[in-house]
């Protein structure tokens, strides 16, 4: 199945990072590196993709990204907990969680 290609790929190897995780600091860096942006503006542009993920979720929208997945905020009902160590029964308060799902896309280039 032949797709378009994107107006511009970041290209990530993967043996180039430092850590198992894929940072912020290193989005930026691949920024700066493969689209030209300075590195005040890399670094500024994915903080503020970020803000704005968490300012929607905050304010209890769903974020939506297309061929990646869908964030959603879940209010989980208070329940009882216990106390590994000692057995005791101590209440979990309610709370909102941020849950992911994988789009199908994404879910089958992992499979690849």
């Amino acid at each position: 199945m032949n797709q378009p290609a994107a107006p511009f790929e970041i290209e990530l190897a993967v043996e180039s990072l430092e850590t198992p995780a894929l940072t912020k600091a290193h989005l930026a860096e691949l920024l700066f590196e493969q689209i030209g942006l300075n590195k005040r503006e890399a670094k500024d542009m994915v903080d503020a993709f970020f803000d704005l993920i968490v300012e929607s979720l905050a304010r209890g929208e769903d974020v939506k990204l297309s061929n990646f997945g869908n964030f959603q905020i879940r209010t989980k009902a208070p329940r009882p907990g216990r106390n590994p160590r000692t057995g005791e029964v101590i209440p979990i308060e309610a709370r909102r969680v941020v849950t992911f799902h994988a789009s199908n896309k994404l879910k089958e280039q992992l499979q690849e």
